[in-house]
């Protein structure tokens, strides 16, 4: 049985349960979630899933949130991209963790506060406030990685996809590669493991889709 993924291509979070699917070889497909259309937030999708947030993971009868979650269930499925013992799951935790607290979220909250908001509810003082945050964790994790290929273990595992998922993405949010060599190294290794794809690439939705369909509605 195929693996559904609700996701959209725009959502960091969607990218890190997707590409763990894709480089996993589990059978899955995407399915596309209307976010900025409101579709999170409709009673069909919270039956789904009652938080509102995508990406969400039906395997058969199994329904799973949260992108941490569902890799951690792709790794037990799969066999691949986790790890052997119980000292390395617990350093792979750890890094998801501290990627969903200190990376990830001031990461996809400042590129949707300069890229998906009206210039004028753009909250201006919020703006450099989460991306001096997300400075001080580009150089944990530039300093973690400088003597070290994977961020948790001697190859790719999910803490490695949970990490790098909003660093590819190309609207500009404060993050420039060049300033951060040993984060770069890292993100080029990653692009080169066979079978990854950009997240525009991996999953249906994109800014240019928007502005094709705004386009047609004007």
């Amino acid at each position: 049985m195929t693996i559904r993924l609700y996701c959209f291509g725009e959502s960091g979070n969607s990218y890190k349960a997707a590409l763990a699917l894709e480089l996993s070889g589990l059978g899955w497909e995407p399915v596309y979630v209307d976010f900025f259309n409101g579709e999170t937030r409709s009673p069909e999708f919270r039956a789904l899933n009652e938080m509102g947030e995508a990406p969400v993971m039906v395997d058969g009868d199994l329904v799973l949130a949260q992108s941490g979650v569902i890799q951690d269930y792709v790794v037990e499925k799969s066999g691949k991209l986790g790890v052997a013992t119980p000292e390395e799951r617990r350093e792979i935790l750890r890094w998801t963790l501290w990627d969903n607290h200190k990376l990830s979220s001031p990461a996809g909250m400042t590129r949707f506060l300069i890229h998906f908001l009206p210039k004028d509810k753009q909250p201006q003082g919020v703006i450099p406030f989460t991306q001096a945050r997300l400075n001080a964790a580009y150089k944990t994790l530039n300093q973690h990685l400088q003597n070290r290929d994977w961020v948790a273990a001697n190859h790719l595992t999910i803490a490695d996809l949970s990490c790098c998922s909003y660093l590819y993405y190309p609207e500009p949010f404060g993050f420039e590669r060049k300033d951060w060599p040993h984060i770069d190294a890292w993100l080029s290794r990653i692009s080169d493991t066979p079978g990854w794809k950009h997240p525009y690439d991996l999953m249906p939705g994109s800014p240019a889709d928007r502005a094709s369909q705004e386009g047609k509605t004007t």
